[in-house]
């Protein structure tokens, strides 16, 4: 999802500086309320876990240019499910500017508008996991319907905001309809994938539902054992 360089500049990119200061005063109130409810060392175990991870999601995994933008299999629900959304935010900004800073610099100027794109994608998600998933259901006995809605919405939301980003910055088009248009069917693809993914990993976290303790509330979301 990275935006190609030249398609948002001049002035233009202004605007990615504000969308981007708003996604993370957001990003420090859920911080916040983190530190308060669940501890100030989680936040920042569990943000510097999510953070390794994107870095390897950027880097390492696969990931394919189509259209304006790339496609990458960033797994942000599962980092969502079992880190929660304050270190999942930390992690994605952090592990995003890791990877541009040091291996993708061309990236740098857009940075704004990637983390942006992933942090707003982020908090959709957690306000519809708010309203779609049962309160009274622990995360690791969500089924695929569950996850699968997760997804749509994380992928959902980036797709939306690099089609933005990409029409702020070019105009409407037939040639720059046509790039988004590719790029977001290739990256709904991921959709297809990502719920699987998702399970397995709760499958996995079952295997820790003994955890208990200060180590078990640092390293995972009390929501994944137990009822919100």
């Amino acid at each position: 999802m990275h935006m190609e360089p030249g398609i948002v500049d001049g002035t233009k990119i202004m605007l990615s500086y504000a969308t981007a200061g708003a996604c993370a005063l957001y990003a420090a109130k859920l911080s916040i309320d983190h530190a308060r409810q669940e501890g100030g060392l989680s936040l920042i175990v569990r943000g510097l876990i999510a953070a390794v991870l994107v870095f390897v999601f950027f880097e390492v995994f696969p990931h394919v240019p189509v259209g304006v933008s790339e496609v990458h299999l960033i797994l942000g629900s599962s980092l969502f499910l079992t880190l929660g959304a304050a270190p999942t935010a930390i992690g994605l900004a952090i592990g995003l500017g890791l990877q541009s800073l040091f291996f993708e610099p061309q990236d740098l100027p857009q940075y704004g508008m990637n983390v942006t794109t992933l942090l707003a994608a982020l908090f959709a998600m957690q306000a519809v996991a708010k309203r779609v998933l049962p309160a009274d259901v622990p995360y690791v006995d969500l089924g695929y319907s569950h996850v699968a809605k997760m997804s749509v919405v994380f992928q959902g939301g980036i797709v939306a905001w690099v089609a933005f980003w990409t029409v702020y910055g070019r105009g409407f088009g037939v040639e720059t309809l046509q790039s988004v248009g590719s790029f977001g069917a290739a990256y709904m693809t991921v959709v297809l994938l990502e719920p699987l993914i998702d399970l397995a990993v709760l499958a996995a976290a079952k295997g820790l539902r003994g955890m208990s303790g200060k180590a078990g509330t640092v390293l995972m979301t009390p929501r994944l054992h137990h009822p919100g």
